[in-house]
């Protein structure tokens, strides 16, 4: 186990708490949009939209069903995963700790909404001549920004070492 100085996990906290609170103001003022106007469909441009649907699924919409069950299976699941990741910023080398500090940032905004909505609010609709990617969130952005990030020193480490 490394051990790391408290000024680290202050640093940390502070981080998890800037994502979180991106992440609830982005999806309340689409919320809050949505039940002034009704539906949401704001393009911003040739490429980008703003369309609120509610995810019971994991991210990207993935293994969305009506089962209450299967719902509170995957709920329990991630808060498993992230108390997997807390243990991980606590053992890891500073990078790999800040990185799943940003995984567990998003994955928190996206708890809070599975908890306090049983749905998750995602907005963000990427899309180029009638393909549209996922929709997702802000939350999700930071996921997967985190995930990248440590794939990314995984294969520097190692093609590094290989040579």
């Amino acid at each position: 186990m490394i051990k790391k100085n408290s000024k680290y996990y202050f640093l940390y906290l502070f981080t998890v708490l800037i994502i979180f609170t991106l992440d609830r103001l982005s999806k309340l003022y689409i919320i809050n949009e949505s039940e002034k106007f009704g539906d949401i469909n704001i393009s911003i441009s040739n490429f980008l939209s703003l369309i609120l649907i509610w995810n019971k699924g994991i991210g990207f919409g993935l293994f969305s069903y009506d089962s209450s069950v299967f719902y509170n299976l995957i709920t329990s699941l991630i808060i498993l995963i992230n108390l997997i990741i807390i243990y991980l910023v606590v053992t890891s080398d500073f990078l790999r700790s800040f990185f799943y500090v940003i995984i567990l940032g998003g994955s928190l905004g996206n708890l809070f909404d599975r908890l306090y909505y049983s749905a998750v609010p995602d907005f963000i609709d990427f899309h180029y001549n009638g393909f549209h990617w996922f929709i997702f969130n802000v939350a999700d952005i930071f996921i997967s920004l985190g995930i990248i990030c440590l794939i990314l020193i995984e294969l520097k480490e190692y093609i590094f070492i290989k040579k």
